[in-house]
């Protein structure tokens, strides 16, 4: 077999495996909301969930539009790009599933780091009763291990495209049922699609991203607003962090192994 069939062969292997990755992720979107959850959010004000769509929206805005040059201050590129370089390298040249593995596992390294920071502020405001500032600061986190996936697997992440594609990952990582499925869906066509995006598509798409959020933790972001109670509230950031950015990790890494074989 010639080197373009043994990676040809490795990258649909692989590919395989993300697919079963896939529906493991499937399986708990359509698993049903907790009891107590909706029992909770029953009781809660729609001033509420208003003020939080409101506000999460207003922090994707913020973190976009202005927040991007402050989140590469914590983001060493030219690192990242390198070692992007030196495993797409290790992928072409021995073709086998060993180096796709490893390129996969380094996707992850900067997780610990993220996560102890979320997990920080958000234990730290929610001890204070600050629910609503925190989302500003979770947003820019998660949107840096975002940035930091994309450059591993050697994508940009500020034009217009990506940034809806990322935004599509994000409502979907946190959406549930029929949704999940739609939105997943839309997320697998942008992987195979080079369909130009525009500022109008990108702002509807952010809308629905700051309405999944605020939806799916209404309950944890209204009980971070009260005092000493809101510890919990924080303490749930990073399990947010993790259950979102394990979704963006695995569709980037089916978008390399798809722009790998496409290349074939």
């Amino acid at each position: 077999m010639n080197p373009t069939e043994n990676l040809r062969k490795a990258l649909q292997k692989e590919l395989a495996s993300v697919e079963k990755a896939e529906l493991k992720l499937q399986k708990k979107a359509e698993a049903p909301a907790p009891a107590y959850k909706e029992k909770i959010e029953s009781k809660i004000p729609d001033t509420v969930l208003t003020t939080l769509k409101t506000t999460f929206a207003k922090a994707f805005g913020i973190v976009f539009s202005r927040g991007t040059a402050l989140i590469e201050k914590g983001i060493n590129k030219e690192n990242l790009s390198a070692d992007f370089d030196v495993y797409d390298y290790a992928v072409d040249k021995k073709g086998s599933r060993k180096e796709l593995k490893q390129l996969r596992k380094a996707a992850k390294k900067s997780d610990f780091v993220n996560l102890s920071v979320t997990t920080a502020e958000g234990v730290g405001l929610g001890a204070l009763g600050i629910g609503l500032p925190d989302i500003v600061l979770f947003i820019g986190m998660i949107l840096k291990g975002v940035y930091e996936v994309s450059l591993r697997y050697g994508y940009n992440y500020d034009t217009p495209e990506e940034q809806y594609f990322i935004l599509t990952m994000l409502k979907t990582a946190l959406s549930q049922g029929t949704v999940w499925h739609a939105s997943n869906t839309e997320v697998d066509r942008i992987l195979s699609s080079d369909s130009g995006t525009d500022k109008k598509t990108v702002a509807k798409q952010m809308e629905e991203t700051a309405e999944t959020f605020a939806t799916d933790m209404l309950v944890l972001k209204f009980i971070q607003g009260l005092p000493i109670v809101g510890v919990l509230g924080g303490m749930f950031n990073p399990v947010y962090y993790r259950r979102i950015l394990t979704y963006v990790s695995l569709k980037y890494h089916k978008r390399y192994l798809l722009d790998k074989l496409s290349d074939l």
